[in-house]
């Protein structure tokens, strides 16, 4: 009997345990090598592996209990509770599309369905005062940013984020929502999330500011400075806030405003959906073409430690079915997909929590700016947006092709590239 206890006691104590983690170190090799994965593994396995740590500890009720703060080492000095704000908004802003795909029989419906059901219940502590996960809507100019991604996200996933909620997380949302306005956005892309707040309170017909959503359209058209770029603010800044915020927010803010297609109602010249959808095709366009053959892009420009945001104008094109014309799905599933990898193919960007860390490719705090910390960071999750294409999409299905610095420095016909006038 004894010999019984004693092999009972190794196998509970000593070989399963070592056998489980030999199992999840595997998996996780096989997540970081893209080993024999499809590119569509890939990408689900790093969104997982990105959302799972968040949405597992905010669904409990226990994100800010188990989620180290990291702030930038110039840190600006505002309220560092603004970090579970930023991580939770960007994130579900980049998830939203995905996790609005129907449940199917697949490992990666089950990942999916996880994290819809944890991001339901985070929704929820989201607003609750009573939570300890209540975010830190009352305070901080900050507060209006990441409320626009928690908006966005509804706008991305209506039907699967935002109907499900209860009556009262409702009623609050809307209520933290109206608040906002206490906070006066600078005239920069800021503009942007006033109005994506402002557009999402429309949608779901509650009063809604319309002053605070045709005066940023009357800002951003004013910042175009042509062949697909905007200026952030009065002045030109060469970095990728046309990514992150400007020609997104700027879109989406646009269809729900007015109809795709059709003239807006305000008379703000060339401020409708079908020249603002052109630029942020040809916006695309140019981000493709600064994907190296080797699967990186120029590192200039401020919050370069947002990382695979960058690709947020090919991921939102290719998610409308809307990708610019000399660009092919497979071409650009394949380049996206050659910076995924070279980003996320190693432990170099999670700490032992599973969180992310600062810097651009690896930990590097001195790259964040006086206002960047960790929570900052998801707004990576941005480039991921096609998962919410279903899995029989050509843009998961089409052959992969070379993408256009690949073919030109191997020695392959490639397209001239023009400049193009999208008044």
């Amino acid at each position: 009997m004894m010999n019984y206890k004693r092999i009972l006691f190794a196998l509970l104590f000593f070989i399963i345990p070592a056998i489980t983690s030999w199992c999840n170190t595997n998996t996780l090799n096989r997540i970081n090598t893209n080993e024999g994965a499809t590119d569509r593994e890939l990408w689900s396995n790093v969104l997982y592996r990105m959302a799972a740590p968040v949405l597992s500890n905010m669904s409990k009720g226990e994100l800010q209990q188990n989620m180290d703060v990291e702030l930038s080492p110039i840190w600006d000095g505002r309220n560092p509770k603004v970090t579970y704000m930023e991580c939770f908004g960007r994130l579900m802003a980049g998830l939203a599309p995905w996790l609005a795909l129907p449940d199917d029989q697949t490992d990666e419906s089950k990942m999916r369905h996880q994290l819809r059901e944890w991001a339901l219940a985070s929704y929820k502590q989201a607003v609750d005062p009573d939570s300890p996960d209540y975010l830190l809507w009352r305070e901080e100019g900050q507060t209006l940013v990441d409320a626009a991604y928690v908006a966005e996200s509804f706008l991305r996933a209506y039907d699967t984020l935002w109907e499900p909620l209860d009556s009262l997380t409702k009623k609050r949302y809307i209520e933290e929502f109206q608040q906002l306005r206490r906070v006066t956005p600078p005239y920069t892309n800021w503009v942007l999330f006033m109005s994506t707040v402002e557009c999402f309170l429309k949608k779901v017909g509650a009063q809604y500011d319309y002053y605070r959503i045709v005066s940023a359209f009357h800002d951003v058209e004013n910042w175009y400075v042509g062949d697909g770029w905007y200026a952030d603010g009065p002045d030109f800044a060469f970095d990728y806030y046309g990514s992150y915020v400007i020609h997104p927010m700027y879109v989406e803010c646009l269809q729900v405003m007015t109809d795709a297609g059709k003239h807006d109602q305000w008379q703000i010249p060339g401020s409708h959906y079908d020249v603002a959808a052109k630029r942020l095709q040809r916006f695309a366009e140019i981000i493709e073409r600064l994907i190296s053959p080797e699967g990186t892009y120029p590192v200039f420009g401020r919050s370069i430690p947002y990382r695979t945001a960058v690709l947020q104008p090919l991921a939102l094109t290719a998610l409308r079915h809307e990708l610019p014309e000399k660009l092919s799905p497979g071409q650009v599933r394949a380049a996206m997909t050659a910076v995924i990898t070279r980003m996320f193919a190693g432990n170099q960007n999670f700490n032992s929590d599973g969180f992310l860390l600062l810097g651009f490719n690896g930990a590097q705090p001195k790259v964040a700016n006086r206002y960047t910390n960790n929570g900052s960071l998801y707004m990576a999750s941005l480039a991921f947006l096609p998962l919410g294409l279903p899995a029989d999409d050509p843009f998961w299905t089409d052959p992969s092709e070379a993408w256009t610095s690949k073919k030109a420095w191997g020695g392959e016909n490639f397209p001239q590239d023009h400049m193009q006038k999208l008044k």
